[in-house]
């Protein structure tokens, strides 16, 4: 095994560089992964762009890799032996407060980088934490004994379980939060990686009826949408898309809206509020807007709406897309749209994010560190 580890480094605003750190030793209650995929998202796109830290930092928390090395007490306790493909989730729980025994780790505060400055969690970490690799735009990962893994289903290839993170959040989502089961009317808003992982499990949930809106730049992606199960797809530039759910609907409205916009302003939210049901929708928003004047409070209260904060993945809701990837019942491979190595992070962020100097027609980006 080498004694170097090359990793892709976020050095400043849109800035990456590849730098090398020492190959750490492995306690008997840790490990070492072999990054064999790292997804790359929205959330990448922002972080990129507008760092939360002037701290160098490994990005990459969508990541699919084989246990290279796993000490004794790390396989005895978690299961997971040398040569096992696996997906390790972003968030390093501290396994002894409220959430984590509530078996919901996703809001333990050892995750939580916006408040801890200590804080675990992979793509987030700064590089300069030892041992350093927190993070899967690399070539090898570190695994603590509190890292949260799942095994990857045979037959599921490595970089089409890369998916999982926003298939996972469409479970999350849509099911849980949205509450989307058999004959449900589903509006979900955006046509990107999480947007269309909603599509499938909606579809897969039973929804009698899914729109899926996007703008001309997603002509590519709502063409997918409609191949991925979308019964209606709108263009919000050349068509009113009030108007055109309204008549799709009979002028009812929609039972469930989803908002995978990825905080696109307030126009996505108050066009979901106006498409509900005249009573008792749910709308499932990701809350990532810095202010919202003149929310529509009364109209909100007088619809009877439900609305809930779309936050991350349980380890439940990734079985269950690790389970719909294996099921091979749709084309999912036509999400993955597109390849880079580990020099070209920067390329690949680009056009993720639609942003100048990317590749068009980007959906899902898989990052292979080896290539």
């Amino acid at each position: 095994m080498a004694e170097q580890v090359l990793a892709a480094v976020r050095t400043g605003p849109s800035k990456t560089e590849i730098r090398e750190y020492p190959m750490p030793d492995i306690a008997e209650d840790a490990a070492l992964m072999k990054m064999e995929v790292g997804g790359i998202c929205g959330t990448d796109v922002k972080l990129y762009q507008h760092p939360p830290t002037s701290d160098p930092v490994i990005m990459g928390h969508e990541n699919i890799g084989i246990i290279a090395k796993a000490g004794r007490e790390f396989t005895n306790r978690k299961g997971f032996k040398e040569g096992d493909l696996v997906f390790v989730e972003h968030y390093v729980m501290c396994g002894k407060c409220e959430w984590c025994h509530a078996g919901q780790y996703r809001h333990c505060e050892n995750t939580n980088w916006r408040t801890n400055p200590d804080a675990i969690r992979y793509g987030y970490t700064s590089a300069k934490k030892p041992p350093h690799l927190y993070g899967g735009f690399a070539q090898y990962v570190y695994l603590p004994w509190n890292a949260v893994l799942h095994h990857v289903p045979k037959g599921v290839s490595a970089e089409l379980a890369g998916l999982v993170t926003p298939m996972a959040n469409g479970v999350e989502w849509s099911l849980f939060d949205g509450g989307v089961g058999y004959d449900s009317t589903v509006l979900i808003q955006g046509p990107g990686q999480q947007g269309l992982s909603q599509t499938v499990i909606c579809k897969q949930a039973g929804a009698s009826l899914i729109i899926v809106t996007g703008t001309s730049k997603d002509g590519a992606r709502l063409k997918v949408a409609k191949e991925l199960g979308a019964d209606y797809v709108i263009d919000v530039q050349k068509e009113d898309p009030l108007q055109r759910i309204m008549e799709i609907t009979g002028g009812k409205g929609v039972d469930v809206s989803l908002d995978c916009t990825s905080g696109a302003g307030t126009i996505p939210i108050l066009l979901g509020i106006e498409a509900l049901k005249r009573k008792g929708g749910t709308i499932v928003v990701q809350g990532e807007l810095a202010a919202f004047p003149n929310f529509p409070l009364e109209k909100f209260t007088v619809k009877f709406i439900t609305m809930h904060s779309a936050r991350g993945h349980s380890y439940k809701a990734c079985e269950l897309a690790l389970a719909q990837i294996a099921s091979k019942r749709f084309p999912l491979e036509k999400i993955t749209t597109h390849r880079f190595g580990l020099k070209d992070v920067d390329l690949a962020i680009r056009s993720v994010g639609s942003l100048p100097g990317g590749k068009p027609d980007v959906i899902h980006a898989s990052l292979l560190p080896w290539a």
